[in-house]
């Protein structure tokens, strides 16, 4: 089945992803927490530096944010239903459910999960009632505000449609009821708003959505707040449950959310380096790699580009020397807050920026499709100093991304970096080869 049919044909789902700046409440403004990707610095920061850890909450908005377009993909749709028996057992397209049903559908960022369940949503909503009928749960703040923009968006000519955000700091009276029709929140507050306050009578809740589930599972207390709310539901309630990966902590937590689902999976397009011409260059110090890069630049003319940098150190004096030689520089690195980061990539997304230095976490799941060249200033490796092989392949599947050709400079400055690219060779079987970047001849052979 193709992308467009999954989607919908929604492309307003996107297109309502506006930048972060413009999302706000009318009541109080909250800060991230731990949860929505504030990485505290302090004495221990460097040594921190090292290891990073995955915010998948944080890179889950990035990648709402960075693809305004839905992305086309080539990728297989396995349907499966509850009942053989069933005449939708054969259906091969998400049209062909007929929803309501329940659901559980994995797909990656960019395929139309939002638009999907928006619509099952606002196709449900009866304006004449005036009491929440639809419930949404994201897993941080940021990430209910973003579904919220899309809904807005998707239901704009549905004036009489009103959407409610159950998050910390929306302040209501004891006693009152919701009047809204759709209510988008995280999983404490709801679960509050259901219980304990009784704004909601979840009983007359029809269609219940769980979002981002494999960032849900990854925050401490969602996965007991979202059974809890699941269980208070209707037997008649329509489930549906998103995610963009399905490991197994995933799918047992799907299974007792979703009763009887029927099931979508969409699999992920392998990556390929085909496309991607690959070259390394020697160096003996931090120095001349960077003039090595200095002499990339200088030679061939390079649309934009991504600079991975194995911390974060690393990555703000390289992005402080290149702005110094006059290039329009964005950093990326952890101890910013989502909404930095967002802003950051926004930039680099409309071309503002042509570089962004940036660590490996901070840029998984980015897809610019303006990025012609990627240069690992520093390979990757895993924490035990051996190669990252899936980190490679998908730092440099940055490039050669839509069809297009791209270019891959790998920098080694020691006898253990050139260990760890020859193991990188080996693992993908692809000759990595030599370039000599004091050559400018040489370096203009290698963008034609």
């Amino acid at each position: 089945m193709a992308t467009d049919s999954w989607a919908l044909a929604v492309d307003e789902q996107e297109a309502a992803a506006e930048s972060f700046s413009n999302l706000h409440l009318k009541e109080e403004k909250i800060k991230p927490d731990a949860n929505g990707a504030v990485v505290k610095t302090n004495a221990n920061a460097e040594k921190a530096d090292e290891e990073e850890k995955e915010d998948r909450a944080a890179q889950s908005l990035l990648n709402k944010l960075i693809r305004s377009n839905l992305v086309d993909n080539t990728n297989q749709v396995e349907v499966l239903q509850r009942d053989p028996n069933s005449p939708l057992y054969s259906v091969k397209s998400f049209e062909e459910l007929r929803l309501p049903q329940n659901l559980i559908a994995q797909s990656q960022s960019g395929t139309g999960k939002t638009a999907a369940f928006v619509l099952a949503m606002l196709s449900q909503v009866e304006p004449a009632n005036r009491y929440p009928q639809c419930l949404c749960l994201s897993p941080t703040y940021e990430l209910a505000l973003q579904t919220g923009k899309v809904i807005e968006q998707m239901g704009k000519f549905y004036p009489e449609l009103k959407l409610a955000y159950a998050v910390r700091g929306n302040k209501l009276e004891r006693g009152q009821k919701i009047s809204e029709h759709i209510v988008i929140g995280t999983p404490g507050t709801v679960l509050d708003w259901c219980s304990k306050l009784k704004f909601i009578d979840p009983k007359k809740i029809k269609v219940f959505v769980l979002d981002e589930a494999d960032v849900m599972i990854a925050t401490q207390g969602h996965q007991d707040q979202s059974i809890r709310i699941q269980r208070m539901l209707p037997r008649n309630c329509q489930m549906l449950l998103f995610s963009a990966t399905f490991e197994d902590s995933v799918w047992k937590f799907a299974q007792k959310v979703v009763p009887e689902p029927n099931i979508i999976k969409l699999k992920r397009e392998e990556e390929t380096l085909d496309t991607i011409k690959q070259y390394y260059v020697l160096c003996n110090s931090r120095d001349e790699k960077f003039q090595a890069l200095c002499n990339i630049y200088g030679a061939i003319t390079i649309a934009q580009a991504m600079i991975f940098c194995h911390t974060r150190k690393t990555a703000s004096w390289l992005a402080a020397e290149l702005s110094k030689e006059g290039h329009q520089v964005a950093l990326l690195s952890g101890e910013m807050v989502v909404e930095q980061r967002a802003a950051v990539i926004e930039r680099f997304r409309e071309g503002k920026e042509k570089v962004l230095v940036t660590t490996n976490v901070c840029a998984r799941g980015i897809d610019v499709e303006q990025v012609s060249v990627v240069i690992n200033f520093d390979l990757p490796v895993d924490k035990d100093g051996n190669p990252d092989n899936e980190t490679y392949l998908h730092r440099i599947g940055r490039t050669g991304r839509f069809g297009k050709r791209g270019l891959a400079v790998n920098m080694v400055d020691s006898k253990h970096s050139m260990n760890i690219l020859n193991r990188i060779q080996e693992h993908f079987n692809k000759k990595i080869e030599r370039l000599d970047t004091d050559d400018l001849d040489e370096i203009e052979k290698i963008a034609n």
